[in-house]
C-alpha cells in the first residue's frame, strides 16, 4: 500500500499495480481469466449473479449460504428479478443429486428457470468441499447448462486445508466465476471477482461502474493483493488461521457438556455450550455469535492474526467456567 502511494498513477484500474495484481491471480490459477477488484464480498457475489442470470432465472444455493442469509438481498438489488432457491445439506454442503432434482423439478414457463449454482468454499458452517465433491457438482452444472459460482470469502482457508493447487478446486472442477476473498485473509479492503468463463465478463466493466464498485484509485484495492500473492502470504495466513481453529477445537472438545456440532475443516469451530459457560464467556468480554446455523451453535472464528495466546485464553476461560459449573459454584 505504501509503495502504491509513492508516485502518480493512472486512474480507474489503468495503473500497473492493478494490472500486476490481476496477472498474479491468473498465475496462481494457472490459466487466463478476467479479474475485477471490488470493495466487498457482498457486491462481488451479487454482481456475479447479475452477470450470469436473466431476470426470469434463479440461483440454487445452500439454505445457510451467505448469499441468501446475510447479504440483505443484494442479489435482488443488483440482479432484478433473479430468485435465490435454497437447498438443504448436512454441514453446509450441497450434494450434487439435489442439484439435478431441483434444477429439473420445474421446467415450464410458470417457474423461474435455474441458471446458476452458488456454493461456498469453505462453507458457512466451517466445512470444505473436497475436489471430488466439486467435480461432481461441476459435472452436473455442465450437463444441465448451469453456471457455477463459488463464494470464496474463505477460499484461501479451503485451499490450505485441502493442500491442492487452486486450479483443482476452481476451473478444473467446472467453476465459472469465483469471489476470491481478501479481507478475511488479511487485506484491509477489497475482493477479487475472477471469471474463468471469460465470456461472462464481456460487459462486466460496465456493470461494475454502474453499481458503484469502480474505484478511481483502484491501485489501493489492487496493491495489497500483490503483497499477499507474491510470496505466498495468502496461503500462510490461511494455514495459520486453520491451525488456530484446530487448537481451539482440541482445547474445547474434552470439556464436559461442550459439543462440537460441525466438522472443523477450516478456520471455524461451531460449539454448543451449556448456558452457564456461554453466559460466563460473554461476561468475560468474549464476542461471538451464539445461535448460528441449524444447530444454534456458537460460531468461533480464527483469523490470519489470531495468536496462540488468544486461543489459550479462551480455552482457559471456558475450562474454568466448566469446572465452576460442575462444582455448583
Amino acid at each position: 500500500m505504501e509503495e502504491a502511494n509513492a508516485d502518480h498513477a493512472a486512474s480507474y484500474g489503468e495503473d500497473h499495480w492493478t494490472k500486476e495484481a490481476a496477472q498474479r491471480i491468473c498465475e496462481i490459477f494457472e490459466t487466463e481469466c478476467e479479474v475485477f477488484f471490488v470493495f466487498t464480498g457482498t457486491s462481488a457475489n451479487a454482481l456475479a449473479v447479475a452477470a450470469a442470470c436473466a431476470p426470469f432465472e434463479s440461483v440454487l444455493c445452500h439454505e445457510h449460504a451467505h448469499l441468501i442469509v446475510d447479504e440483505c438481498n443484494a442479489t435482488g438489488f443488483f440482479a432484478h428479478g433473479v430468485v435465490l432457491e435454497s437447498l438443504p445439506g448436512p454441514h453446509g454442503r450441497i450434494h450434487y443429486p439435489q442439484l439435478e432434482e431441483a434444477a429439473t423439478r420445474r421446467t415450464d414457463v410458470h417457474h423461474s428457470r435455474a441458471r446458476m449454482v452458488s456454493i461456498t468454499q469453505s462453507t458457512e458452517l466451517g466445512t470444505v468441499y473436497s475436489v471430488e465433491e466439486l467435480a461432481a457438482i461441476g459435472s452436473v452444472t455442465d450437463r444441465l447448462g448451469l453456471r457455477l459460482h463459488m463464494d470464496g470469502a474463505r477460499f484461501a482457508n479451503a485451499v490450505a486445508a485441502l493442500g491442492v493447487a487452486p486450479r483443482a478446486v476452481t476451473w478444473e472442477a467446472g467453476v465459472d466465476v469465483l469471489t476470491f476473498g481478501g479481507t478475511k485473509n488479511g487485506l484491509g479492503c477489497g475482493e477479487a471477482l475472477v471469471f474463468f468463463d471469460r465470456h461472462l465478463a464481456r460487459d462486466f466493466a460496465y456493470r461494475r461502474k454502474q453499481s458503484g464498485q469502480l474505484a478511481s484509485k483502484m491501485r489501493f484495492l489492487a496493491a495489497p493483493w500483490i503483497g499477499a500473492l507474491r510470496d505466498g502470504a495468502w496461503l500462510r495466513h490461511a494455514g495459520h488461521a486453520n491451525a488456530m481453529a484446530r487448537e481451539l477445537e482440541q482445547g474445547l472438545r474434552s470439556l464436559p457438556g461442550v459439543e462440537i456440532v460441525h466438522p472443523r475443516e477450516a478456520n471455524s469451530v461451531f460449539v454448543r455450550f451449556p448456558s452457564k459457560i456461554l453466559a460466563g464467556l460473554y461476561q468475560l468480554g468474549w464476542q461471538f455469535y451464539a445461535d448460528f446455523g441449524p444447530s444454534a451453535a456458537a460460531r468461533l472464528m480464527c483469523s490470519w492474526d489470531t495468536k496462540p495466546d488468544d486461543v489459550a485464553a479462551f480455552v482457559g476461560d471456558a475450562t474454568a467456567l466448566a469446572r465452576a459449573a460442575g462444582s455448583g459454584d
